[in-house]
């Protein structure tokens, strides 16, 4: 990788961490928190809308920056691998909004972490991905102490109250995960075949989950609902479009991450700004670190050093052969 593709994908994660920081407070607010007063109180339940909204904003992000910023070529790419891995797209964060209606948020950042897992097998399967022994192995790294540092040994009494009863958070969790690997599957078959930019990758996925969602929540009278909820609290649209918003900047930086390095550098960085977000609540806030949690930090640095170690050594080969 050279200096310059370097500075490219630290832009990248930086991005993908701010913007997702953000993302992630407000994905919280609006799924787990309550909308008006004692009396009067109720919570947003509206999926299938919350996401519509977060795509239509998305793809006329998309669209403005390849009217003006990103000027990329034409797109060869088949409409039906865009409408695969919309669907599947869309599934996954339905599924993963859902999930927190069952299990904290906590929870749902640990189950989502294991998404490289996923990606790789899908890859190889779906998207005709070779990976070495050392990646595999670097990517369970940090997925294991990930979790090893965020797992909590016991639930607080509101944390529990705050939990339903059975798995069904597990369930769309890991529903998630698989949608997740499908959408990384998809988006590698179109790299490999089709060379897919990444501001045509954004634009056409979120048109086609816009379709998809949007035909839901017609057909199903969620949108109506919906409206009615936004006109009942005025504020939960500010939440919505904020959240939207650090969403559609988030997601450049994601699809340009996977359109010039591909799904499982973008995986791992998405990973481990969630170990990131974590861990800057302790240093900013004073909180101390138990002994598992400074294992699970050593886990994840000693991975991601020895990974972009073995990758700039290959690099540096292949340079020397040429």
């Amino acid at each position: 990788m050279t200096s310059n593709s370097s500075t490219r994908l630290i832009i990248c994660a930086l991005g993908i961490f701010v913007c997702y920081f953000y993302f992630g407070m407000l994905q919280e607010k609006i799924t787990r928190g309550v909308y008006g007063d004692e009396k009067n109180s109720e919570k947003f339940t509206y999926m299938f809308s919350l996401v519509f909204f977060q795509c239509v904003v998305n793809y006329v992000f998309s669209k403005f920056l390849l009217l003006t910023v990103m000027k990329e070529n034409d797109d060869s790419t088949k409409t039906v691998y865009y409408a695969f891995a919309a669907l599947t797209y869309l599934l996954g964060m339905v599924s993963s909004n859902m999930a927190l209606s069952y299990v904290s948020y906590p929870t749902q950042v640990v189950g989502k972490s294991a998404k490289p897992i996923p990606v790789m097998l899908l890859g190889v399967l779906l998207g005709k991905k070779s990976y070495s022994m050392r990646k595999y192995l670097f990517t369970f790294m940090i997925v294991a102490g990930v979790i090893l540092f965020m797992f909590k040994d016991g639930k607080s009494a509101p944390e529990k109250q705050s939990e339903q009863t059975g798995f069904g958070g597990e369930l769309l969790i890991f529903l998630s995960l698989m949608m997740d690997g499908f959408t990384s599957a998809a988006q590698e078959r179109m790299r490999a075949e089709h060379k897919s930019s990444s501001g045509h990758m954004m634009m056409n996925m979120n048109f086609w989950s816009m379709v998809f969602s949007g035909t839901v929540i017609a057909l199903s009278g969620e949108m109506f609902e919906f409206v009615k909820f936004v006109q009942r609290h005025p504020n939960s649209l500010f939440h919505i479009m904020s959240f939207s918003m650090a969403g559609a900047l988030g997601q450049f930086f994601i699809f340009r991450t996977v359109s010039e390095f591909g799904p499982l550098p973008c995986s791992i960085i998405t990973t481990t700004r969630k170990f990131f977000t974590v861990l800057s609540s302790v240093l900013l806030f004073g909180n101390t670190l138990i002994p598992r949690q400074w294992l699970g930090t050593f886990i994840v640095f000693t991975a991601l050093f020895l990974d972009a170690l073995y990758s700039r050594n290959k690099n540096v080969k292949k340079d020397d052969s040429k």
